[in-house]
């Protein structure tokens, strides 16, 4: 078996919510409890942070990692999904893990799978764990798939636990209102165990409230602690203003993640620093602001207002729901600029409220990712049509984005996104 027969065989013998959408989804973790058992447990062979939210989770795990790269740590980073290659999603101090060490976890350990029928996300998660425990990283930064309470990576005994925000996505499996995902959500946080929110959210902060109460968790609510504002924001740096609300000082910090969304991340993450040097980890405020200068280089983080070139200025950008387009849309348009949108999107969603949200000024290229769960992109266009959005379907996404650069002028902005399977076709020439 090699690699890619490897990652055939896991997409295509387990339910994998990238190919089959909420026919993959199993939650509960009996079975994610069992798999770890016949593995030694490996997750409780390593320190941890545990993240979940609806939006920002991928950005707050990766500046997480960041700092405590370089703080010294040999950190562990487990995220997704990926965007072009599935060892994306398993990290250690930014390298993914080894395909041969994919390929042997595969191989080797089919009985166990046979005995337990995982899902695909249940099997990732335990290879991620059990790479992490085999190399003994110091700290992992664990994110979680979808909600938290019943999601397999809640098996963890974070030392600090964060809730990034919540808006409705997968309404499907989580709940159809910001109260239900929200209780599910707050499922990550444990006995004893800080746990910290990023967001202020109104009638959701009662909920956290009310299940850290009962667990005896410290409730840290980054938004009475921290305040953060933009200072100037270029192609290459967001910089930002701090304020410690506790001591009423405030600080510079630059973010290489230029996404205006990420004041909201970033007091959630200056917040968990906190409460991990209470617990006695060494992080100094050198290697805070040299952490979050380098996230991109130092994480592998990718695709969230990612600017890979000028003349034109190309976005690349993996929002998709509502929260995550409205501060999207709200910086394309600070530009000021004729606007080019390479956009597909999924079609298990409802995605009404997004297409409202887009820019009608711009011009629209519908495309189509490689995947199950792409909306077609003729179906795409026609219902973009009834929001006054004007544009061709093109369903390759290369060819819908050549396109776009091919009309776009050099003072143009091109932005790509509505999906993370879209940015995962795009290949820039």
């Amino acid at each position: 078996m090699n690699y890619n027969q490897a990652i055939d065989f896991l997409y295509n013998q387990y339910p994998a919510f990238e190919k089959q959408g909420g026919l993959a989804y199993k939650p509960g973790l009996d079975n994610v409890l069992g798999i770890s058992a016949a593995f030694g447990n490996p997750h409780l062979l390593f320190k941890s942070v545990h993240i979940a939210g609806t939006n920002g989770k991928g950005s707050s795990s990766s500046m997480l990692a960041a700092v405590l790269q370089r703080a010294g740590y040999k950190v562990g980073l487990y995220t997704s999904p990926h965007i072009h290659d599935f060892t994306e999603r398993i990290r250690i101090n930014g390298i993914p893990v080894p395909q041969e060490v994919v390929v042997g976890f595969v191989q080797q350990h089919t009985d166990i799978f046979d005995q337990f029928k995982p899902s695909f996300f249940e099997i990732t998660t335990i290879l991620a764990f059990d790479w992490f425990a085999k190399q003994q990283v110091d700290i992992a930064i664990i994110e979680t798939g979808m909600g938290g309470r019943l999601d397999a990576t809640n098996i963890i005994q974070p030392e600090v636990s964060l809730i990034t925000n919540v808006s409705l996505d997968h309404t499907q499996f989580l709940g159809n209102t910001p109260e239900l995902i929200a209780a599910e959500k707050g499922g990550i946080i444990k006995a004893s165990t800080p746990i910290v929110i990023s967001e202020w959210q109104e009638g959701l902060v009662s909920i956290y409230e009310a299940i850290a109460d009962r667990l005896k968790a410290p409730l840290i609510k980054a938004f009475e602690c921290y305040d953060a504002a933009i200072d100037s924001a270029s192609d290459a740096l967001l910089e930002l203003t701090i304020t410690d609300l506790n001591v009423n000082q405030q600080y510079n910090l630059a973010l290489d993640l230029q996404g205006n969304y990420q004041v909201k991340n970033i007091i959630g993450i200056l917040s968990v620093l906190d409460q991990l040097v209470l617990k006695g980890w060494n992080i100094s405020k050198t290697s805070i602001k040299s952490g979050l200068e380098q996230v991109q280089q130092l994480s592998g983080f990718r695709g969230r207002w990612q600017v890979v070139s000028h003349k034109p200025l190309v976005v690349l950008d993996a929002a998709h729901n509502v929260a995550g387009m409205e501060y999207s849309v709200r910086q394309l348009q600070q530009y000021k600029k004729p606007m080019h949108i390479v956009i597909g999107m999924v079609k298990d969603k409802d995605i009404s409220q997004v297409l409202s949200l887009m820019p009608k000024e711009a011009s629209y290229y519908f495309c189509q990712a490689d995947s199950y769960r792409a909306m077609p992109a003729t179906e795409l266009e026609a219902l973009a049509q009834s929001y006054g959005l004007r544009g061709q379907a093109i369903p390759n996404v290369n060819d819908a984005f050549e396109q776009a650069r091919k009309n776009a002028g050099r003072d143009d902005i091109i932005w790509v996104g509505g999906s993370l399977y879209v940015l995962g076709d795009l290949v820039i020439k």
